[in-house]
């Protein structure tokens, strides 16, 4: 069955959510995850857990954050209260949050989730034999790539179906740097999200922001999977992440809206070239008119990908 995982930006948006067809909302807190749209108090996590299970679906908490010391000595207590608002899941990458989690024997599941190291079933599938009950993909994996690992996964694997790729994060506020060194104030647009990076071509343009966790730097065109659902139905890749952090507000629940109504053609047997179409057209309407679509990595050739 094809499940719908989903970014929220609010208690309120993620009642929408669920309504325009989510099974698991991804929600958490900047100190403990990464790249949110928004950052949720424990209070409004119970909130969103509540809201959740009322609609028999289910929550996932981002504790994916580059611990050092300081932070991740926080970590057990967090946990704690993640277990007490009945929390379904953790996603994280680091072998220390999966060792306090085994290790004081809490009631949560965890997500394998390393960022852009993970790129091979090997790797999927020794987290999963240590208690892990998925795994999320790297975003820079092609479909040829993807063929081989889902033939040899043992858990599901979770794939960005919409939304940005994160292609630099730095521990270093290297904005604020930057701007105290040129004497200058930081823009207002870094607050909402909206300072890009431009190469001299200007063809390239990189969206980046600062927050606790550090500056991220993001690719120039967010993903856009919708004309390829077929491709990942037929690999039996059927956990499909949307995410909001560059899309926000009404329409973002519209778009997650029309890849329900994918999952349902294909569902149905009624996936067809002009349904892909209409939906696909639905959805450039619907996307930020500032940022570009494309497929990112998905149809590109793995020889023709340079490591720098």
């Amino acid at each position: 069955m094809i499940e719908l995982i989903a970014t929220a930006e609010s208690v309120e948006q993620s009642k929408q959510l669920i309504d325009a067809g989510v099974d698991y909302l991804y929600v958490g807190e900047d100190e403990f995850g990464l790249r949110l749209p928004y950052s949720f108090s424990l209070e409004e996590i119970g909130q969103v857990v509540e809201i959740a299970h009322t609609a028999n679906k289910k929550v996932i908490v981002a504790v994916n954050a580059l611990f050092h010391n300081d932070r991740i000595e926080k970590l057990k207590d967090y946990l704690t209260e993640l277990e007490r608002l009945n929390v379904d899941a953790i996603t994280t990458g680091d072998p220390g949050a999966v060792r306090i989690l085994q290790k004081n024997e809490f009631n949560l599941d965890y997500i394998y989730d390393a960022q852009t190291l993970v790129t091979n079933s090997t790797q999927i599938n020794f987290w999963g034999k240590r208690g892990a009950i998925a795994g999320v993909l790297a975003r820079e994996l092609t479909f040829e790539e993807l063929q081989e690992l889902a033939e040899n996964v043992i858990i599901p694997v979770e794939t960005l179906v919409y939304g940005a790729t994160c292609i630099h994060q730095s521990k270093r506020k290297l904005v604020q740097n930057y701007f105290n060194y040129v004497d200058q104030e930081v823009p207002e647009s870094m607050a909402s999200r909206e300072l890009f990076l431009s190469e001299s071509n200007k063809e390239n343009h990189y969206s980046i922001y600062e927050d606790m966790n550090g500056t991220h730097v993001f690719a120039t065109d967010d993903v856009n999977l919708m004309t390829q659902l077929d491709k990942l139905v037929d690999l039996g890749l059927k956990q499909w992440k949307l995410d909001g952090i560059f899309s926000p507000g009404e329409n973002f629940v519209k778009i997650v809206k029309l890849f329900d109504e994918a999952r349902t053609h294909f569902q149905n047997g009624t996936w067809t070239e002009e349904v892909m179409n209409e939906l696909n057209e639905k959805l450039h309407d619907l996307h930020p008119p500032h940022r570009s679509l494309d497929e990112g990595f998905f149809l590109k050739d793995p020889d023709s990908i340079e490591s720098k």
